[in-house]
């Protein structure tokens, strides 16, 4: 009798399999044909964003999109040709979207973020900028964080919400910039000398800019010294570079 059963048992079974087979079958094809489809999409789509001449940043950011809501629609397709309902899952799908919402708010805040930030640009990759108390380079902007690589050689990740939403100084937008500088001198120097070099000095370095023209006044009068500023207008790549040889050659004309 337990022998019957065990063969009506596999029998069942095995007919229940024949018949769910070609599913599983239409299903994997799916799935491989929808896999290799969402990379053939991406690769076209990326294609047709940078014959349009968009920036690397904006390409990036719709790639990834463009692959989630690939990856979503196959995996809907996918069970639909399993025959599972797929009204369930949409309303699976969609208590799970309120309560993941209600938990990742802070992560809803930094996609609306970084989709501010690539909307209306206040930075792209390649600029350096000065915000959250960080300064550096932007290397990447990510869906939730940019990616922020400092002069120490540091790599910071700043989410795209505090980001979007707070002071931020971009340091590249514009080709030049003024450097301010303070020299102190004592109280012995002659003033009108000492002022009458320090122009001299930025006037004639050759990566200080002649317009505008450099300036150098008396700034402050401390118990101790009198202090000169000195402003100067250099192109981005040269500030480093010029600050210190200002800074350098001031030493010959003044005296503490």
């Amino acid at each position: 009798m337990r022998v019957e059963q065990m063969n009506n048992f596999f029998v069942h079974y095995f007919n229940v399999l024949i018949d769910f087979s070609p599913r599983v079958i239409s299903a994997v094809l799916v799935l491989l044909a929808g896999i290799w489809g969402i990379k053939i999409f991406r690769k076209v789509a990326e294609r047709i964003m940078i014959k349009r001449e968009l920036e690397p940043t904006v390409i990036q950011f719709i790639s990834d999109i463009l692959i989630w809501g690939g990856r979503i629609l196959l995996f809907v397709t996918v069970i639909s040709r399993l025959g599972i309902e797929t009204t369930s899952f949409v309303a699976i799908f969609g208590a799970i979207g309120l309560a993941v919402g209600m938990s990742l708010q802070g992560s809803l805040s930094n996609f609306a973020g970084g989709m501010l930030i690539i909307m209306f640009k206040p930075f792209k990759v390649g600029d350096t900028i000065e915000a959250q108390g960080e300064t550096g380079k932007v290397m990447e902007i990510q869906i939730f964080t940019t990616k922020v690589l400092t002069a120490q050689n540091h790599i910071i990740y700043i989410p795209n919400g505090v980001l979007s939403n707070g002071k931020i100084k971009n340091l590249s937008q514009k080709s030049t910039r003024r450097s301010d500088l303070i020299v102190r001198t004592s109280y012995d120097s002659d003033i009108k000398t000492v002022k009458s070099e320090l122009e001299s000095i930025v006037k004639n370095h050759p990566k200080v800019l002649k317009s505008p023209a450099p300036e150098v006044t008396v700034n402050e009068l401390t118990d101790a010294t009198v202090n000169f500023a000195v402003r100067i207008w250099v192109k981005n790549a040269d500030l480093q570079m010029v600050n210190s040889d200002i800074l350098q050659l001031s030493k010959t004309v003044v005296r503490i």
